[in-house]
């Protein structure tokens, strides 16, 4: 699709891809905080907006409050270094996400697919209570990490698009990992600086898209944009 066309059909996908590159890029240069945040909630805050707006269903109304969890929850990391906040946000999305995949379980799975969701469920918790050099913040990247696992494992679990849906979980995944590093082994490191955004992004513009698209085939009639 050319970027007319995406200007045209997608307007909010469009305007949700310039605020994520904007902020990777602005990031880096002397713009003060305070201008990064709203441009940094806007890009994912965007994409809860084209949720809503492109289907009615109960799945995308609620997958549409998820990304707007996770674009507070964005916001709320440049606020503060502390996590909390931000952290609890997320573990929101988390739940709320699993509550759509789980509605949308895969009839069957073969075998390689069932270790992939097991190896997410038991080693995501397990890495994320390793990381933290604080082992004060041990215990609560572990339950975080639980939260995080069982959302990329029923995404993968899912009838939704696995190279969409599934993908985007599993990128949203490598994006905490690199986070959780952050906290330990790549403390002294840019590898996360520079990985985390992008990663993240594109992994919750894959699942949006994924979702929409699949719901728009499913339930025509739901539909609220002609286009898309």
């Amino acid at each position: 699709m050319s970027r007319r066309a995406l200007a045209e059909k997608r307007p909010l996908i469009l305007a949700s891809i310039v605020a994520a590159l904007a902020f990777y890029y602005l990031r880096w240069g002397p713009w003060p905080e305070i201008y990064l945040i709203p441009i940094k909630g806007a890009a994912v805050g965007l994409l809860a907006a084209y949720l809503w707006l492109r289907h009615s269903s109960p799945d995308a109304r609620l997958m549409a409050w998820a990304f707007g969890a996770a674009a507070l929850g964005d916001m709320a990391l440049e606020i503060t270094t502390d996590r909390t906040v931000g952290g609890l946000l997320f573990f929101a999305y988390h739940v709320m996400a699993m509550g759509v995949y789980l509605r949308n379980r895969r009839e069957e799975l073969s075998p390689s697919q069932k270790a992939t969701v097991v190896a997410m469920l038991i080693l995501t918790p397990l890495i994320a209570w390793t990381m933290p050099a604080d082992r004060a913040q041990a215990l609560n990247m572990g339950l975080y990490g639980l939260a995080l696992g069982a959302m990329c494992a029923s995404a993968w679990a899912s009838d939704f698009p696995r190279y969409r849906v599934g993908a985007g979980a599993a990128l949203f995944l490598l994006s905490d990992l690199l986070l959780f590093a952050e906290m330990g082994p790549l403390q002294d490191s840019v590898v996360p600086q520079v990985l985390v955004w992008p990663v993240y992004y594109l992994g919750q513009l894959l699942i949006a898209t994924g979702l929409v698209s699949t719901l728009r085939k499913r339930d025509p009639e739901l539909r609220l944009v002609k286009n898309g």
